[in-house]
């Protein structure tokens, strides 16, 4: 049996999907890269599996699949400039995740069509589909990343008077409502194993005592101190904020977890 296959039917088929795979990838690894770069790669993609197609070894089918891994690697170089073997395998894996699941609604939208259009074009039919996917999965992607933002924000913070100036993930706590009962000054809490590594910051001049209530235990006293200076960095932005106050808590932050410190929301405002 014998197939016959339209070279630049595949090429324009395969750099369609080549621009939705490498945009739903970018988004998924938070990568950005100009249009022209896009297109640029997803017609690299394109010309690199129109030339396994020729190769004379083996089956066609197989020749694609051996190739795929090898053409998206190039594809993530090229567009999004990842240099470390590592993270353009772990780019093409998730490059492979969004074409499984775009492949499986676009195959789904397909026999919808061929249902309606029984003498529809095969070649616009599969273009409009393979649009509608795209949309679809950027949409759910989209979802999941406003959800986990909603759910969970990190920022670093950095404290100056450190001598080893290191960076400490905090989790940033809308619910966090603790302020010094004197100044109203947001306090920020910190594990006791963090505390540990600031000891030179705390000093008896600067103390607070910091009561609270929590879910659990009705009230109690949190031993707190202020500290001159520490910066905090999200995204790029930067944000000096002076006198802060971190309280010390033996509750509530796991000692296993990456965030030992949870923020006052009021700090990032400018």
């Amino acid at each position: 049996m014998y197939y016959k296959l339209y070279i630049d039917s595949v090429f324009i088929l395969q750099t369609v999907s080549n621009l939705y795979l490498l945009s739903l990838s970018g988004r998924v690894l938070g990568c950005t890269a100009t249009h022209l770069r896009i297109w640029l790669g997803a017609a690299m993609g394109a010309a690199m599996l129109c030339a396994a197609v020729f190769v004379p070894a083996g089956p066609v089918w197989i020749r694609i699949l051996i190739s795929e891994l090898p053409v998206s690697m190039c594809m993530l170089r090229v567009v999004y400039r990842i240099e470390r073997s590592r993270n353009l395998i772990h780019g093409s894996l998730i490059m492979a995740g969004c074409g499984f699941f775009s492949g499986s609604i676009m195959i789904w939208i397909l026999n919808r069509f061929r249902m309606i259009l029984s003498d529809g074009n095969s070649m616009i039919m599969t273009l409009v589909s393979g649009y509608l996917a795209y949309c679809i999965m950027k949409g759910v992607v989209k979802g999941f990343q406003s959800r986990k933002e909603n759910c969970i924000r990190t920022v670093s913070v950095y404290i100056p008077e450190l001598q080893q100036n290191m960076q400490i993930q905090a989790f940033l706590d809308t619910g966090n409502h603790l302020a010094d009962p004197v100044s109203g000054a947001p306090v920020c809490v910190v594990s006791r194993r963090l505390a540990a590594k600031m000891q030179s910051c705390f000093r008896t001049e600067k103390y607070h005592a910091i009561p609270y209530r929590s879910v659990g235990k009705e009230s109690g006293i949190l031993h707190a101190y202020e500290l001159p200076e520490l910066t905090i960095e999200e995204h790029g932005r930067k944000l000096k904020k002076e006198h802060v106050i971190l309280a010390i808590c033996d509750a509530g932050i796991s000692e296993e977890s990456v965030c030992q410190m949870i923020l006052h929301p009021r700090l990032l405002e400018n």
